[in-house]
């Protein structure tokens, strides 16, 4: 056999050895991964659910802040009920609806029975509808009244 052709051969088998050798470490590469993927794709469903497990359960039970049992007050989504407000909350809600138009804190104080003209009892209120307006219940105008979600 031709020395020339024998040594061009031997060159080109060990270009096919290195290069076979190059795409198996990267073939191992995408492999691992995938499997990586695989496995944040499995963490991500897992906590994605628990969050909205989560979610569910903190729209009805108390939390603690400072000691105190406060109730969260979830946002507003299309498969969040009101029923899961606290009943205050429920109250104010319905007080806005039944209102003509736009209210003030003062007004839905005025319409609950609240002492409006002592401070410390309208600042709750206001705060409250602040909340909900935060969460999507109601919508609050620029001039600082409140109306409901259409």
């Amino acid at each position: 056999m031709d020395p020339e052709l024998l040594e061009r051969i031997t060159a080109r088998r060990a270009e096919l050895d290195e290069l076979e050798e190059q795409l198996a470490k990267h073939l191992a590469e995408v492999r691992a991964e995938r499997d990586e993927l695989a496995v944040a794709e499995r963490v991500f469903e897992r906590v994605s659910e628990q969050i909205a497990d989560e979610r569910v359960s903190a729209s009805s039970v108390p939390a603690q802040v400072g000691g105190r049992a406060v109730m969260l007050i979830p946002h507003r989504t299309s498969d969040v009920e009101e029923h899961v407000l606290p009943p205050d909350y429920q109250r104010i809600l319905a007080t806005v609806r039944q209102a003509a138009g736009p209210v003030m804190a003062r007004q839905v104080g005025e319409m609950l029975g609240v002492d409006v003209n002592i401070r410390s009892k309208l600042e709750p209120l206001r705060g409250k509808l602040v909340r909900l307006a935060d969460r999507g219940w109601l919508r609050k105008l620029p001039d600082g009244r409140f109306t409901t979600r259409l």
